[in-house]
């Protein structure tokens, strides 16, 4: 399993708003296609609040008052698959047909499916990239899974 650190409210919209693509500027997740862990940074994207709604965040979305978690693991996703929007590959530019409306042009878009919330969120210091989850974090996660 690998482990990916998303800030909130980012983190809240993939794992419980529908959010199915996080944007990148470079693919951080190679050939890695599988199970993994969103872990919500501690840090808060305070543009998000400049972007149009595209989802119903809960109360106090910045955490003011402890609306989001930050700081642990809250879920589980399955990255489907990588899409270049960037206009460069190797081989040349590749069109990109992500319909998602959370694809924004110009990046790495990672294909997320099958959100999976913990009932109890991990603390967790989170990673840059797409980090190996270590596998005491990874029987924690799936013990919560899977009940």
């Amino acid at each position: 399993m690998r482990g990916l650190t998303v800030r909130q409210p980012w983190a809240w919209a993939i794992v419980h708003g529908g959010k199915d693509v996080e944007n990148r500027s470079r693919n951080i997740a190679g050939t890695y296609r599988g199970a993994v862990a969103i872990q919500a940074g501690k840090a808060l994207d305070d543009s998000a609040i400049l972007v149009p709604p595209r989802m119903s965040l809960p109360v106090d979305p910045f955490g003011i008052e402890g609306g989001l978690i930050r700081g642990a693991v809250i879920g589980v996703v399955d990255l489907v698959d990588v899409h270049n929007d960037t206009g460069w590959e190797p081989y040349g530019p590749q069109p990109c047909d992500c319909t998602s409306p959370w694809a924004e042009p110009g990046m790495w878009h990672l294909m997320l499916v099958n959100p999976r919330p913990l009932t109890l969120p991990i603390p967790w210091r989170g990673a840059q990239g797409l980090w190996t989850v270590p596998a005491d974090l990874e029987a924690a996660i799936w013990e919560q899974v899977a009940t």
